[in-house]
C-alpha cells in the first residue's frame, strides 16, 4: 500500500489542549506506512472574507489539506458550537473546495456530560457543505475528558482508547 498521509486538526489553540491531546494519541493507531501530522498555525489565520487574498498561514493551510489523503478535526466546543478560529479556517477552503472529496473524520471533546456534542453537529454541518467523504461511524463526541486523562497527560480510559482507534480504522477504509 502506498504512503498515505493523514492530517489533524485542533479546534483548540491551548497549548494544553485536550483536543490537541487526543490527536497526538491518534499517531498511535495508524500503521507505519502512515503519515500523520498535525497542522500547526491556525491562529495565524486571518478572518475570512471573500475578496481579501490568501496570506501565507492560508496557503500553508489549504497546501496541507491538498497533501492529506485524509483529515481528522478534533474540536473543543465555545458557546454550544466550534471555535471560531475553527470555522474561520475552514472558510477559507470553500471557493477553492480544498476538502470537496476529502474522507475526514469529525471529533469532538469536552469536559461535560455532552462530549461537545453542539459543538460536533456544527462542525458536522459546515463540513456537510465543503463536500467531505464520511459514513456514519465518520465522527465521535467524547463526554467527561478530563476523567479520562492520568497524570501524565496520556488518555488512560480504554473505551476512549478504543473509540479513537476505530476512527482511525474508519479513515482508513474510506481512504481505500
Amino acid at each position: 500500500m502506498k504512503n498515505v498521509n493523514i492530517l489533524g486538526i485542533s479546534g483548540s489553540l491551548r497549548t494544553d489542549s485536550t483536543n490537541t491531546l487526543i490527536l497526538k494519541t491518534l499517531a498511535d493507531f495508524f500503521p507505519d506506512h502512515i503519515t500523520f501530522q498535525i497542522f500547526e498555525g491556525l491562529d495565524a489565520i486571518p478572518h475570512f472574507s471573500p475578496g481579501l487574498p490568501e496570506n501565507e498561514a492560508v496557503i500553508k493551510f489549504k497546501t496541507a489539506i491538498r497533501k492529506a489523503d485524509g483529515v481528522i478535526i478534533c474540536t473543543p466546543e465555545y458557546a454550544f458550537g466550534m471555535p471560531g478560529t475553527l470555522k474561520n479556517a475552514l472558510d477559507w477552503t470553500v471557493s477553492t473546495g480544498d476538502l470537496n472529496d476529502k474522507p475526514v473524520s469529525a471529533i469532538s471533546a469536552s469536559p461535560l456530560n455532552t462530549g461537545g456534542d453542539k459543538a460536533l453537529a456544527s462542525l458536522l454541518l459546515t463540513l456537510t457543505a465543503l463536500g467531505i467523504l464520511r459514513n456514519d461511524a465518520s465522527s465521535l463526541s467524547i463526554p467527561n475528558i478530563k476523567l479520562k486523562i492520568n497524570d501524565l497527560r496520556q488518555i488512560a480510559d480504554m473505551p476512549t482508547l478504543n473509540a479513537l482507534e476505530a476512527q482511525c480504522t474508519n479513515l482508513l477504509k474510506i481512504i481505500r
